[in-house]
């Protein structure tokens, strides 16, 4: 290490001071800099004269030569401000942008703004070691700065905090002047794939013209980086990689990347009809793809290309769940051997706040994943949007110095450049398991689509664009003038290519359907996919007292060795009480039961969400903490015979960007049972778009299976708008056909078999639950553990309680609302109303529903009884799917906002709702 390193870090407007005050006094500055000031080597070397003694012991002695060695220290001080200034702003003045001239940016790196001139370039400065150069001149100094930061790759990393970071990317970016030094089979590699990306660009806008493919064309230099990445990384040891991305430039990795068969795609083109009914599909350029591939030396990888919707940077998250879930799965203890790799928009990057999110998780316990490589393909447009309107910031790229990461900014045009950078992100993802990011400065041949007009916003940008060459061109021009290559190669490469293309275009044509092979299919071996009639099949998720009694054994005792504060030895005694002594469990001990039988049957389990650990009502106390220490204790992880692991962690405060990761981390794990639960269900609608655009429609549009459960705690006890309704109305609006299952449970046993019936079937649904508030601790809702140990989920629960003869009035209800019905019922006495539970509304299992109807002979009123307003709750989903009967609604009238902030008039109104259930003479308008 370079003994003058310090000075790195260092402010150099105290330099100057630094060395009066040694001076003055050698003692009292920081035992480096002493050392330095000491050493003849730093600005003392090159005085000719001998130094006298009293100028070394006093700046007073007013000596000719103090004043020389004085002025020769402070000029060293200015070169070393202009590295800092190369170092901090070098960036600012690349030639990074193929198409436009940079922004002016004030101050420049112009000497003269660092106390130096023009009579100073010839002068040997021992500055130059800092830089790794023997003591050089200023202008070869200058030259070796403007070679590492101002040519083709701009770097951004001087505020990372880090000195062992900052000190690795110099030494990295300083070795042969941050310039590519490839070989020749290299550069003829790099010329090969940037062909595969042009003729493949070109030979589409031929044969589809005017057809959607949101080309590549002004970005196809990432072809060649990608391919050098996957190549490189597999000889560095990562087994598989997880790649996200939006539309632009999709199909092209698809083909050149992954390897997808080209026959493929074209039929996508011709738009074929699919070879499943059930399956509706999605555009093809969302599409995603798994393959093992066999690098060039022989290592064979795992490559996944997650299906994305058109929302933009969603499936960042989506593919940060799924490393995590197969660096769980496959390599615990090595999280370097799954690589996520994240390319995204210039605009999207800049403008979509769940990239915020995506970056806070990536050092966090529970979400980070190693480091990611993020590659911006940068067109410096958004859909027609200018980039000076698309962002206040300098760079896309600015949310990267959220985590202090490094930032390479570039030109796209030079291809080894890009090569080079990302061989840099990749060392140093490897090295530090940190998110690294690629700003690829390129440009959009097209509009935002081929049959797009670009001139109407950008008529200026369009016309240098429609007269610069390919990035292709540009390199073979390059290897031409190297000797390299001659003009027939690139014409022969692009030949080879498009008459492999052409052959692939004739096959796919003589297909008549599109066939789409699901999305990591090797993680789905065994399980298969089912109707909503198999969906309502009875699954056997019964557990033996003597396995239920070894769960409560771990989650019913604390250690003790340990000291806990009063109430948690409550909390856990009380626990304890209710297992082993009045045999009324309740819902925070039917979750620990199933989470515990499942552990027991070889399930993994994995829980996130904001404060899951304790539970927002602290009912769940899953994990607890030492008194004195804060050290934190997993009772449910002293489990004997534990098979699987049990893992929860509390959230960053997000939805969108969490619910993401945990619905790619159910997508890669179909063993585990994962979930994410709102704080309150209000907030799920932060994270709609996953909910829309992946939970309810990915099977249909993708092929996938995904065994996400959503606890939404939901229940009306006067909290408010925010803190009442999960909006069951907008999840039963998306149920169709066998996309999900949609639970509202009343007893802590339903929900035991629940959550069991969720991983014991040979197929996934995503799972979405309304969970209780005020039912956490009410006495009423309990259940025995015979409930638990015999039986499946109910997915509905008839009234035993009455005679069902007598019954006039049936009414239908579902979760909290029953207690409040059975309350006015008995305070009442009324004998001729029944109470039915529909404890799972989607699929509805209108046979059921039917049979217990038949079962009151005499019944002639038929209410559906909801807390929830008329227009929202599940009342239109009800009179949409069961009309054997004509209902009557007893519920709130139709509100905008989903409850009153008032307490008062929440409970008037909820009596009133309780009360036209038993008088029907009272209208619901």
């Amino acid at each position: 290490m370079d003994r003058f390193s310090f000075l790195n870090a260092a402010h150099t407007e105290f330099f100057a001071q630094l060395y009066d005050q040694y001076l003055d006094n050698p003692d009292s500055v920081e035992p480096s800099w002493r050392s330095f000031f000491q050493g003849f080597d730093f600005g003392m070397e090159t005085f000719d004269g001998e130094l006298p003694a009293q100028s070394v012991a006093s700046p007073s002695a007013g000596t000719a030569d103090y004043h020389q060695i004085s002025e020769k220290l402070h000029k060293e001080f200015n070169v070393l401000k202009l590295i800092e200034g190369y170092r901090t702003r070098g960036h600012l003045f690349t030639k990074t942008n193929p198409v436009r001239d940079r922004r002016t940016f004030e101050p420049s790196l112009d000497i003269s703004n660092f106390g130096l001139s023009s009579a100073d370039l010839n002068t040997v400065f021992d500055a130059g070691k800092i830089v790794g150069k023997v003591p050089s001149t200023l202008t070869e100094i200058i030259a070796h700065l403007d070679a590492i930061y101002c040519q083709h790759i701009g770097v951004e990393y001087m505020y990372i905090r880090k000195p062992e970071i900052v000190q690795w990317i110099q030494e990295k970016v300083g070795q042969n002047d941050n310039l590519p030094d490839f070989s020749i089979d290299q550069k003829k590699s790099i010329l090969r794939k940037l062909n595969e990306a042009v003729a493949f660009e070109s030979f589409l806008h031929t044969k589809y013209v005017g057809q959607k493919r949101f080309s590549l064309e002004g970005g196809e230099s990432i072809i060649p980086a990608l391919d050098t990445l996957i190549e490189r990384a597999a000889e560095m040891g990562v087994e598989q990689f997880v790649m996200g991305m939006a539309h632009r430039g999709r199909l092209n990795i698809l083909a050149n990347i992954f390897n997808k068969s080209t026959q493929d795609i074209f039929g996508e083109f011709e738009g074929k009809d699919y070879d499943k009914e059930y399956f509706d599909g999605d555009v093809k350029y969302h599409l995603g793809l798994t393959a093992d591939k066999t690098t060039r030396t022989g290592k064979k990888i795992n490559i996944n290309l997650a299906p994305n919707p058109s929302h933009l940077e969603t499936v960042g998250a989506v593919i940060e769940g799924i490393t995590r879930a197969k660096q769980d799965k496959y390599f615990p203890n090595d999280f370097s051997k799954v690589l996520p790799i994240a390319v995204h928009g210039d605009a999207a990057i800049a403008g979509q706040g769940i990239l915020y999110e995506i970056v806070q998780m990536a050092q966090l316990d529970g979400y980070k994943t190693g480091g990611t490589i993020h590659i911006v393909i940068n067109n410096q447009v958004g859909f027609t949007t200018n980039y000076l309107d698309g962002r206040s910031s300098t760079y896309c790229t600015d949310v990267a110095k959220v985590t202090l990461s490094p930032v390479l900014h570039v030109n796209a045009d030079d291809a080894e450049a890009v090569v080079h950078a990302m061989i840099f992100a990749l060392d140093f993802r490897m090295r530090f398991a940190r998110d690294v990011f690629i700003d690829l400065l390129g440009y959009r041949k097209y509009g935002h689509n081929e049959g797009d007009e670009p001139r109407f916003t950008q008529p200026v940008l369009y016309k240098i664009i429609a007269k610069h060459k390919n990035p292709r061109d540009l390199y073979a021009d390059k290897l031409m003038a190297d000797g390299i290559i001659d003009a027939t190669y690139v014409k022969s490469l692009e030949k080879e290519y498009k008459a492999d293309l052409e052959m692939n275009l004739e096959a796919s044509r003589k297909k008549d359907l599109t066939v789409i092979t699901p999305f990591m299919r090797n993680e789905w071996l065994g399980f298969e996919q089912v109707t909503d009639v198999q969906m309502l099949e009875k699954v056997d998720t019964s557990y033996s007292k003597a396995g239920l009694t070894q769960v409560a054994d771990a989650v019913c005792n604390l250690p003790t060795d340990k000291k806990f504060i009063n109430k948690i030895q409550k909390l856990i005694n009380d626990r304890k009480t209710m297992f082993f002594d009045t045999n009324k469990l309740d819902w925070g001990m039917a979750e620990h039961l199933a989470y515990g039988s499942l552990l027991q049957e070889g399930f993994d389990v994995r829980i996130s969400g904001q404060d899951v650990e304790r539970g927002t009502f602290s009912h769940r106390h899953a994990v607890v903490k030492v008194e004195d220490s804060e050290e934190e204790v997993t009772l449910i992880d002293r489990l004997e015979g534990k098979k699987g692991n049990f893992n929860i962690y509390n959230s960053l405060l997000s939805e969108y960007g969490v619910l993401g990761f945990d619905y790619g981390y159910a997508l890669a794990n179909p063993n585990t049972l994962t979930i994410w639960e709102a704080q309150f269900g209000d907030f799920s609608n932060g994270a709609q778009v996953m909910i829309d655009q992946y939970i309810s429609c990915g099977e249909d549009k993708w092929n996938n299976q995904n065994g996400i459960v959503l606890l939404l705690p939901h229940g009306y006890e006067g909290q408010g708008a925010e803190h009442s309704s999960a909006r069951m109305e907008r999840y039963l609006q998306l149920c169709a056909r066998q996309n999900m299952y949609v639970a509202d449970c009343t007893t802590p046993a339903n929900f035991f078999h629940l959550l069991r019936r969720q991983m014991k079937t040979k197929f996934r649904k995503p799972l979405i639950v309304f969970t209780p508030k005020s039912l956490l601790r009410d006495s009423r809702c309990v259940s025995t553990i015979e409930e638990f140990e015999n039986g499946s989920f109910q997915e509905t629960i008839d009234d035993d309680s009455v005679n069902k003869a007598d019954i006039k009035t049936l009414a239908f209800c579902t979760g909290k609302f029953y207690y409040e019905l059975t309350a006015e019922r008995e305070k009442n006495e009324r004998k001729d109303v029944a109470i039915v539970r529909i404890e799972q509304l989607f699929p509805l299992p209108v046979a059921q529903i039917e049979a217990i109807i038949a079962k009151y002979p005499n019944a002639d009123d038929y209410v559906w009884a909801q807390e929830e307003p008329k227009n929202m709750g599940a009342y239109s989903f009800m009179l949409m799917n069961f009309n054997l009967v004509k209902w009557r609604l007893a519920s709130l009238k139709a509100y905008s906002a989903s409850a009153s902030g008032s307490s008062t008039r929440a409970k008037r109104r909820m009596a009133d709702a309780i009360r036209m259930v038993f008088d029907k003479d009272l209208f619901n308008n």
